[in-house]
Protein backbone atom coordinates (compact mmCIF):
# COMPACT_ATOMS: atom_id res chain seq x y z
CA UNK A 1 0.00 0.00 0.00
CA UNK A 2 1.41 3.39 -1.12
CA UNK A 3 1.61 6.09 1.70
CA UNK A 4 0.09 9.49 1.05
CA UNK A 5 3.55 10.92 0.67
CA UNK A 6 4.23 8.62 -2.14
CA UNK A 7 0.91 8.95 -3.78
CA UNK A 8 1.42 13.10 -4.06
CA UNK A 9 5.10 12.45 -5.39
CA UNK A 10 3.73 10.45 -8.09
CA UNK A 11 1.33 13.37 -8.93
CA UNK A 12 3.53 15.54 -9.21
CA UNK A 13 6.12 13.63 -11.76
CA UNK A 14 2.91 13.16 -13.55
CA UNK A 15 2.50 16.97 -14.26
CA UNK A 16 5.90 17.31 -14.62
CA UNK A 17 5.53 15.14 -17.36
CA UNK A 18 3.01 16.45 -18.96
CA UNK A 19 4.18 20.24 -18.76
CA UNK A 20 7.31 18.82 -20.53
CA UNK A 21 5.33 17.97 -23.72
CA UNK A 22 4.14 21.56 -24.46
CA UNK A 23 5.50 23.45 -27.17
CA UNK A 24 7.28 22.78 -29.99
CA UNK A 25 8.93 19.54 -30.02
CA UNK A 26 12.83 20.72 -31.07
CA UNK A 27 15.30 17.91 -32.43
CA UNK A 28 18.95 19.30 -31.92
CA UNK A 29 20.27 17.29 -34.57
CA UNK A 30 20.30 20.53 -36.41
CA UNK A 31 21.53 18.35 -39.79
CA UNK A 32 21.93 21.89 -42.04
CA UNK A 33 24.12 23.18 -39.97
CA UNK A 34 21.81 26.23 -39.08
CA UNK A 35 19.34 26.72 -36.41
CA UNK A 36 17.87 23.17 -34.89
CA UNK A 37 15.91 21.37 -36.60
CA UNK A 38 12.01 21.78 -34.82
CA UNK A 39 8.47 20.41 -35.70
CA UNK A 40 5.75 23.70 -35.23
CA UNK A 41 4.19 21.67 -32.81
CA UNK A 42 3.68 17.91 -31.15
CA UNK A 43 1.55 15.30 -33.63
CA UNK A 44 0.46 18.34 -36.29
CA UNK A 45 0.78 17.88 -40.01
CA UNK A 46 1.25 20.48 -42.35
CA UNK A 47 -2.37 21.78 -43.38
CA UNK A 48 -2.44 25.07 -44.00
CA UNK A 49 -1.40 25.91 -40.10
CA UNK A 50 0.10 29.21 -39.60
CA UNK A 51 2.80 30.48 -36.62
CA UNK A 52 3.56 33.98 -35.22
CA UNK A 53 7.49 34.07 -35.00
CA UNK A 54 10.46 35.99 -34.76
CA UNK A 55 13.12 36.28 -37.71
CA UNK A 56 16.32 35.82 -35.96
CA UNK A 57 18.55 36.21 -39.30
CA UNK A 58 18.00 36.07 -42.50
CA UNK A 59 20.80 33.59 -43.92
CA UNK A 60 20.46 34.31 -47.38
CA UNK A 61 17.21 35.11 -49.93
CA UNK A 62 15.53 32.38 -49.27
CA UNK A 63 16.51 31.41 -46.32
CA UNK A 64 15.21 32.53 -42.40
CA UNK A 65 15.99 31.33 -39.25
CA UNK A 66 13.11 31.41 -36.95
CA UNK A 67 12.40 31.86 -33.24
CA UNK A 68 8.88 30.41 -32.00
CA UNK A 69 7.01 31.82 -28.88
CA UNK A 70 8.32 28.98 -26.27
CA UNK A 71 12.19 29.81 -27.48
CA UNK A 72 12.44 27.20 -29.82
CA UNK A 73 14.20 27.78 -33.40
CA UNK A 74 14.07 26.81 -37.05
CA UNK A 75 14.85 27.35 -40.37
CA UNK A 76 12.51 28.15 -42.74
CA UNK A 77 13.16 27.96 -46.43
CA UNK A 78 10.94 29.85 -48.58
CA UNK A 79 8.93 27.75 -50.09
CA UNK A 80 8.36 27.75 -54.04
CA UNK A 81 11.05 30.01 -54.90
CA UNK A 82 14.99 29.99 -55.43
CA UNK A 83 17.21 32.85 -54.79
CA UNK A 84 20.82 32.84 -56.19
CA UNK A 85 23.11 31.95 -53.99
CA UNK A 86 25.77 33.68 -51.72
CA UNK A 87 27.58 31.19 -49.89
CA UNK A 88 28.30 28.65 -52.86
CA UNK A 89 28.41 28.71 -56.52
CA UNK A 90 25.66 29.33 -59.04
CA UNK A 91 24.24 27.42 -61.90
CA UNK A 92 23.70 29.54 -64.68
CA UNK A 93 21.50 26.93 -66.65
CA UNK A 94 18.53 27.40 -63.40
CA UNK A 95 17.87 30.92 -64.00
CA UNK A 96 16.31 31.02 -67.73
CA UNK A 97 18.52 32.95 -70.61
CA UNK A 98 21.76 33.98 -68.10
CA UNK A 99 24.98 32.83 -69.86
CA UNK A 100 26.87 30.48 -68.73
CA UNK A 101 30.14 32.79 -68.47
CA UNK A 102 32.01 34.41 -66.49
CA UNK A 103 29.75 37.38 -66.63
CA UNK A 104 26.85 35.45 -65.82
CA UNK A 105 28.43 34.28 -62.76
CA UNK A 106 28.96 37.22 -61.81
CA UNK A 107 26.02 39.09 -62.22
CA UNK A 108 24.17 35.62 -60.65
CA UNK A 109 26.27 36.45 -57.15
CA UNK A 110 25.39 40.17 -57.41
CA UNK A 111 21.77 39.56 -57.58
CA UNK A 112 21.96 37.04 -54.69
CA UNK A 113 23.51 39.48 -52.42
CA UNK A 114 20.56 42.16 -53.99
CA UNK A 115 18.08 39.60 -53.05
CA UNK A 116 19.76 38.86 -49.63
CA UNK A 117 19.81 42.18 -48.82
CA UNK A 118 16.32 43.13 -49.92
CA UNK A 119 14.65 40.31 -47.58
CA UNK A 120 16.87 41.65 -44.70
CA UNK A 121 14.98 44.77 -45.18
CA UNK A 122 11.50 43.65 -44.78
CA UNK A 123 11.89 40.90 -42.07
CA UNK A 124 15.15 41.21 -39.65
CA UNK A 125 14.62 41.20 -36.39
CA UNK A 126 10.54 41.13 -37.39
CA UNK A 127 7.73 39.11 -35.92
CA UNK A 128 6.61 37.41 -39.24
CA UNK A 129 3.77 34.81 -40.17
CA UNK A 130 5.05 31.15 -40.92
CA UNK A 131 2.00 29.65 -43.15
CA UNK A 132 2.54 26.07 -44.18
CA UNK A 133 0.90 24.20 -47.35
CA UNK A 134 -1.07 20.86 -47.30
CA UNK A 135 0.26 20.03 -50.49
CA UNK A 136 3.91 20.38 -50.12
CA UNK A 137 6.42 18.26 -48.10
CA UNK A 138 6.47 19.50 -44.36
CA UNK A 139 10.73 19.27 -44.77
CA UNK A 140 12.91 20.18 -47.33
CA UNK A 141 16.57 19.55 -47.88
CA UNK A 142 19.01 19.58 -44.39
CA UNK A 143 15.44 19.50 -42.18
CA UNK A 144 14.49 22.61 -43.00
CA UNK A 145 10.99 23.67 -42.87
CA UNK A 146 8.97 24.28 -45.94
CA UNK A 147 6.93 27.40 -45.71
CA UNK A 148 5.37 30.52 -46.62
CA UNK A 149 6.65 33.61 -44.86
CA UNK A 150 3.53 36.65 -44.40
CA UNK A 151 4.91 40.07 -43.60
CA UNK A 152 2.11 42.48 -42.48
CA UNK A 153 -0.32 40.18 -45.15
CA UNK A 154 2.25 40.22 -47.74
CA UNK A 155 3.36 37.03 -49.30
CA UNK A 156 6.97 37.27 -49.00
CA UNK A 157 7.67 34.33 -51.60
CA UNK A 158 5.73 36.45 -54.06
CA UNK A 159 7.23 39.14 -52.94
CA UNK A 160 10.93 37.86 -53.95
CA UNK A 161 9.25 36.76 -57.69
CA UNK A 162 7.52 40.27 -58.34
CA UNK A 163 10.62 42.15 -57.57
CA UNK A 164 12.70 39.83 -59.68
CA UNK A 165 14.80 38.85 -56.78
CA UNK A 166 13.92 34.97 -57.33
CA UNK A 167 12.95 32.39 -59.44
CA UNK A 168 10.19 30.11 -59.46
CA UNK A 169 11.33 26.61 -57.52
CA UNK A 170 10.46 23.61 -59.34
CA UNK A 171 8.21 21.21 -56.76
CA UNK A 172 5.16 21.16 -55.37
CA UNK A 173 2.93 23.15 -53.49
CA UNK A 174 -0.89 25.00 -54.00
CA UNK A 175 0.51 28.91 -55.05
CA UNK A 176 2.46 27.40 -57.75
CA UNK A 177 0.02 28.42 -60.68
CA UNK A 178 0.15 32.28 -59.11
CA UNK A 179 4.11 32.22 -58.91
CA UNK A 180 4.33 30.95 -62.29
CA UNK A 181 2.46 33.68 -63.40
CA UNK A 182 4.21 36.58 -61.60
CA UNK A 183 7.85 35.12 -62.46
CA UNK A 184 6.78 34.99 -66.14
CA UNK A 185 5.45 38.57 -66.46
CA UNK A 186 9.07 40.22 -64.19
CA UNK A 187 10.95 37.60 -67.15
CA UNK A 188 9.03 40.03 -69.96
CA UNK A 189 9.93 42.97 -68.07
CA UNK A 190 13.76 42.03 -67.76
CA UNK A 191 14.49 43.60 -64.01
CA UNK A 192 16.38 42.06 -61.14
CA UNK A 193 18.18 38.61 -61.85
CA UNK A 194 16.61 38.58 -65.36
CA UNK A 195 19.26 41.49 -66.08
CA UNK A 196 21.58 38.74 -66.13
CA UNK A 197 20.84 37.32 -69.43
CA UNK A 198 22.62 40.38 -70.81
CA UNK A 199 25.43 40.77 -68.06
CA UNK A 200 26.12 44.59 -67.01
CA UNK A 201 22.80 45.86 -67.53
CA UNK A 202 21.68 46.27 -64.38
CA UNK A 203 18.48 48.79 -65.02
CA UNK A 204 18.23 48.93 -61.46
CA UNK A 205 18.43 45.76 -60.26
CA UNK A 206 21.90 43.21 -60.25
CA UNK A 207 25.09 43.78 -62.24
CA UNK A 208 28.84 44.54 -61.56
CA UNK A 209 29.76 47.79 -62.28
CA UNK A 210 32.70 47.45 -64.47
CA UNK A 211 34.27 51.18 -64.24
CA UNK A 212 35.82 50.93 -60.76
CA UNK A 213 37.97 53.34 -59.41
CA UNK A 214 41.60 53.30 -58.91
CA UNK A 215 41.17 52.60 -55.49
CA UNK A 216 39.41 49.22 -56.42
CA UNK A 217 36.21 50.44 -55.35
CA UNK A 218 33.05 49.62 -57.33
CA UNK A 219 29.57 49.93 -57.16
CA UNK A 220 27.58 46.72 -57.67
CA UNK A 221 24.33 47.27 -57.47
CA UNK A 222 21.99 50.09 -57.15
CA UNK A 223 18.45 49.36 -56.33
CA UNK A 224 16.95 52.94 -56.27
CA UNK A 225 12.92 51.77 -56.80
CA UNK A 226 12.13 50.33 -53.15
CA UNK A 227 8.75 47.98 -52.76
CA UNK A 228 5.64 50.33 -52.40
CA UNK A 229 6.49 53.84 -52.02
CA UNK A 230 9.83 54.17 -51.78
CA UNK A 231 9.91 57.36 -48.93
CA UNK A 232 8.07 54.61 -46.57
CA UNK A 233 10.49 51.78 -47.05
CA UNK A 234 14.10 53.34 -47.18
CA UNK A 235 16.12 50.61 -45.87
CA UNK A 236 14.68 48.69 -49.34
CA UNK A 237 16.46 51.33 -51.40
CA UNK A 238 20.12 50.76 -51.36
CA UNK A 239 23.91 51.01 -52.87
CA UNK A 240 26.10 48.01 -52.54
CA UNK A 241 29.40 49.05 -53.02
CA UNK A 242 32.52 46.14 -53.70
CA UNK A 243 36.25 46.07 -53.22
CA UNK A 244 37.53 44.27 -56.26
CA UNK A 245 41.16 45.45 -55.67
CA UNK A 246 44.16 43.73 -54.03
CA UNK A 247 44.30 45.87 -50.57
CA UNK A 248 42.04 46.65 -47.83
CA UNK A 249 40.19 50.05 -48.24
CA UNK A 250 40.16 52.09 -45.16
CA UNK A 251 36.83 54.31 -46.04
CA UNK A 252 36.49 55.76 -43.11
CA UNK A 253 35.61 59.57 -43.44
CA UNK A 254 34.76 59.04 -47.14
CA UNK A 255 31.14 60.17 -48.28
CA UNK A 256 28.63 59.07 -50.81
CA UNK A 257 26.68 61.51 -52.19
CA UNK A 258 23.81 62.04 -54.99
CA UNK A 259 23.12 64.96 -57.35
CA UNK A 260 20.89 66.92 -55.09
CA UNK A 261 23.22 67.01 -52.83
CA UNK A 262 22.37 64.57 -49.83
CA UNK A 263 25.53 63.31 -48.53
CA UNK A 264 26.36 60.11 -46.30
CA UNK A 265 30.10 59.92 -44.57
CA UNK A 266 31.30 56.34 -43.50
CA UNK A 267 31.99 56.07 -40.20
CA UNK A 268 35.86 56.46 -39.16
CA UNK A 269 36.56 53.19 -38.34
CA UNK A 270 35.02 51.31 -41.48
CA UNK A 271 36.93 48.84 -44.14
CA UNK A 272 36.53 46.91 -46.96
CA UNK A 273 38.70 44.03 -46.85
CA UNK A 274 39.38 42.24 -51.06
CA UNK A 275 36.06 40.90 -52.76
CA UNK A 276 34.52 42.47 -49.75
CA UNK A 277 31.03 44.21 -50.31
CA UNK A 278 28.62 46.52 -47.84
CA UNK A 279 25.14 47.73 -49.02
CA UNK A 280 24.37 50.98 -47.79
CA UNK A 281 20.96 51.10 -46.91
CA UNK A 282 19.02 54.35 -47.29
CA UNK A 283 16.94 53.99 -43.88
CA UNK A 284 18.08 53.44 -40.43
CA UNK A 285 19.21 50.18 -38.38
CA UNK A 286 22.39 48.72 -36.63
CA UNK A 287 25.48 49.20 -38.77
CA UNK A 288 27.82 45.86 -39.26
CA UNK A 289 30.54 44.93 -41.29
CA UNK A 290 28.11 44.15 -44.57
CA UNK A 291 25.18 46.47 -43.87
CA UNK A 292 25.47 50.58 -43.14
CA UNK A 293 22.48 53.08 -42.78
CA UNK A 294 22.16 56.33 -43.81
CA UNK A 295 19.47 57.11 -41.25
CA UNK A 296 17.08 59.72 -43.80
CA UNK A 297 13.53 59.16 -43.21
CA UNK A 298 12.35 59.01 -46.88
CA UNK A 299 14.20 57.92 -50.12
CA UNK A 300 17.68 59.86 -52.07
CA UNK A 301 18.04 57.84 -55.05
CA UNK A 302 15.91 59.35 -58.29
CA UNK A 303 13.87 56.28 -59.98
CA UNK A 304 14.21 58.31 -62.92
CA UNK A 305 18.14 58.56 -63.11
CA UNK A 306 20.59 59.87 -60.88
CA UNK A 307 24.52 59.67 -60.04
CA UNK A 308 26.33 58.05 -56.64
CA UNK A 309 29.76 60.09 -56.17
CA UNK A 310 31.88 58.75 -53.75
CA UNK A 311 34.61 61.58 -52.48
CA UNK A 312 37.77 60.14 -50.38
CA UNK A 313 38.36 62.10 -47.01
CA UNK A 314 40.17 65.03 -49.11
CA UNK A 315 36.75 65.55 -50.61
CA UNK A 316 38.55 64.43 -54.34
CA UNK A 317 35.49 62.48 -56.47
CA UNK A 318 37.24 58.98 -56.96
CA UNK A 319 33.96 57.31 -58.28
CA UNK A 320 31.04 58.12 -60.37
CA UNK A 321 28.38 55.55 -61.33
CA UNK A 322 25.29 57.07 -63.41
CA UNK A 323 21.75 55.64 -63.97
CA UNK A 324 18.99 56.39 -65.61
Amino acid sequence: MQTPRALLALSLLVVLAGCAGLGPEVSTSGSDGGAGAASPAPGVTPGGTTYEVTVVTVVDGDTLDIRYANGSTDRVRLLGVDTPEVHAENDPAEFEGVPDTEAGWACLRSAGEDATAAVRGQVADREVTVVLDPVSDGRGDYGRLLAYVHVNGTDLNRWLLAEGHARVYDSTFSRSEDYDAVESETQDAGTGVWTCRSPGDDGGGSGVDTTASETGLAVATIHYDAAGNDNENPNDEYVVFENIGDETLALGGWTVGDEAGHTYTFPESFALGPNERVVLHTGSGADTATDLYWGRNGAVWNNGGDTVTVRDGEGRAVLERQYS
